[in-house]
């Protein structure tokens, strides 16, 4: 009867024992879990949300300041002049950037954000006379990106890479006719004799289309003044410079349009002796992706559709 005893009693210490094995067990893979639940959150949180501060990444090791322009130069897109200004601001700013280099890969855009970019250049160059300025085109370099790169010490390209454009475009369509033929009636009604103007339901307006060629021609002769004032005597004028034409980088070189071939590593290394580059891009938040994705990007849209601005592209 002992001996039961003793047996019962074992098997029922070694059943608890396994019992409380296993809740331990259970309980440390619950914690692994949580800490890897949480782990992948925060992981998805950094990886949404940028909180990377524009030029803190190296501290203050001597480095090459870059910043990208790319894409059209427009205020809704990433290449606008505040976010711009903002990042050539704390690279300039900053003690320990040998140099600003500005990476452009645009075709053009707006003239006001493009000249905004402009001016803000030439501030802060004066601010910082002794910090040197690159501008450095990868595939085009074209319209308003060439109004922004002709305030830089030097325009370095590849033999491929697109340059020029000095023009100004301002378009849209006109549906009167199709309207005609389907019988539509275009029923609009104004204060101002000119508030619709380049509505493109109806008809065309000579007087108005004259105005604003006229409107287009001084803002043409504005960006050609500010590319002779950038480039100076390097410029060689021919008869189709300022016709918006576009060349290629070889090309531009011979007529003083860019000053050489180079890229951002080369300007680092060999130029400004500072190889290591630190991007003080600014980079678009998760709020301002969903914002631009499912509200002003529509609007936008909508808006160029029927009314377009002059674009420097």
């Amino acid at each position: 009867m002992d001996q039961n005893q003793n047996w019962e009693r074992q098997a029922l210490e070694h059943l608890l024992l396994e019992s409380l094995k296993e809740t331990r067990k259970a309980r440390r893979w619950k914690a692994v879990l949580r800490v890897l639940t949480l782990a992948v959150f925060i992981g998805v949180i950094f990886a949404v949300f940028d909180f990377r501060l524009p030029g803190r990444g190296i501290g203050v090791e001597k480095h090459t300041a870059l910043v990208t322009l790319e894409g059209e130069i427009s205020s809704s897109s990433m290449a606008n002049a505040s976010d711009i200004n903002s990042s050539l601001s704390s690279a300039f700013e900053n003690e320990h950037s040998a140099g600003v280099v500005l990476r452009i890969n645009s075709p053009g855009g707006s003239p006001v954000q493009a000249g905004m970019i402009n001016d803000e250049i030439h501030r802060l160059r004066k601010l910082y006379p002794t910090k040197p300025f690159y501008v450095v085109v990868e595939d085009i370099c074209a319209s308003g990106g060439y109004y922004v790169a002709v305030a830089s010490d030097q325009i370095l390209v590849d033999k491929a890479s697109l340059v020029g454009s000095i023009g100004v475009i301002m378009e849209g369509f006109g549906f009167t006719g199709l309207m005609d033929k389907l019988g539509v009636t275009r029923r609009m009604i104004t204060a101002g004799s000119n508030k619709g103007m380049m509505d493109p339901f109806s008809k065309e307006n000579p007087q108005q289309a004259e105005m604003i060629k006229t409107m287009i021609d001084e803002i043409h002769q504005q960006f050609i003044a500010v590319v002779k004032e950038g480039r100076g005597i390097r410029l060689k004028e021919t008869p189709d410079l300022f016709s918006g034409r576009i060349w290629n980088g070889e090309q531009a070189i011979k007529i003083g349009l860019v000053d050489g071939y180079g890229t951002v590593d080369s300007v680092a290394r060999d130029i400004l002796k500072a190889p290591d580059v630190l991007d003080y891009t600014q980079k678009e938040n998760f709020a301002e992706r969903v914002a631009k994705r499912f509200g002003a990007e529509a609007g936008s849209a909508a808006g160029k559709a029927l009314i377009k601005t002059p674009d420097l592209r």
